[in-house]
Formats: C-alpha cells, structure tokens, sequence
C-alpha cells in the first residue's frame, strides 16, 4: 500500500497513509485518475496532518492549513491561491517555531510568522529531496 502513494506520504504513520489512500480512491471515482484527484487527497491529508522535513505528522488541531484549504473545494477551484505545502500554516507562531527547530532552522523566534511558515516549507522541500535520493 505504502508504494502507491507519494513518497513523503510514504514515510508517515500508517493512518496518514490510510488517509490519503482512501481519499485518493474516492476522488478518482469523481474526478478520473489524475492530478484533481491527488490534490483532493493532499487537501483531506492537511486537515489533520501537517508536513515535516520528509513526512507528514499529525496535528495539533483539524482544519485548513491554509488559505487555499480554507476556501473549500469549489472555490478554490475557481480561485486558486498560494498553499503552504503542507506546512500548517495557520498553527500557532509557538507551534511552528517547533516544527522550524525540528527541521533545523536557527533562531526561528527571530523570523516573522510568515517568513517563518516559507522557511519551514524550503526545509521540507530539501528534506524531501534528500529522502528521495536515499
């Protein structure tokens, strides 16, 4: 089951995985098998996961992550915005000043809320990578 999901996805608990998968499964009955599908999935995910370096973790708290989830499917279909890659953004500055430690980033109470939400996402994406060339 792990190898039929995306890799970040991959390295998480199994019940993000069940998440994504079950979501994903449902979304191709609608959409067809293609990208609307695994967006569909990855927003389901962010709801009550948040990503990590290389891998996704359970939240705090359920909800949007940020402003293109909050909006709903529809709408943000219609009006797409900036995500956060996963990074929940909407989480409190004390939170994300933990997840920024967690994947190396120094001094994170010195970054402003929003630099510090694009900083996390740059080092989930090095992450990320890293991972993918093990």
């Amino acid at each position: 089951m792990r190898h039929e999901v995306p890799s970040t996805v991959a390295r998480s608990e199994d019940k993000a995985v069940r998440t994504y998968k079950k979501t994903l499964e449902s979304a191709e009955q609608t959409y067809g098998d293609g990208e609307r599908a695994h967006r569909t999935a990855f927003a389901s995910l962010k709801h009550t996961y948040e990503k990590v370096g290389d891998h996704w973790e359970r939240k705090e708290h359920k909800g949007p992550s940020d402003l293109q989830a909050a909006q709903g499917a529809p709408a943000a279909q219609e009006r797409p915005r900036p995500t956060a890659q996963g990074v929940d953004a909407n989480a409190s500055k004390g939170h994300l000043e933990a997840v920024a430690r967690k994947v190396g980033i120094e001094d994170p109470a010195d970054l402003a809320r929003d630099d510090l939400v694009r900083a996390i996402e740059k080092a989930n994406a090095r992450a990320t990578a890293r991972a993918r060339k093990r």
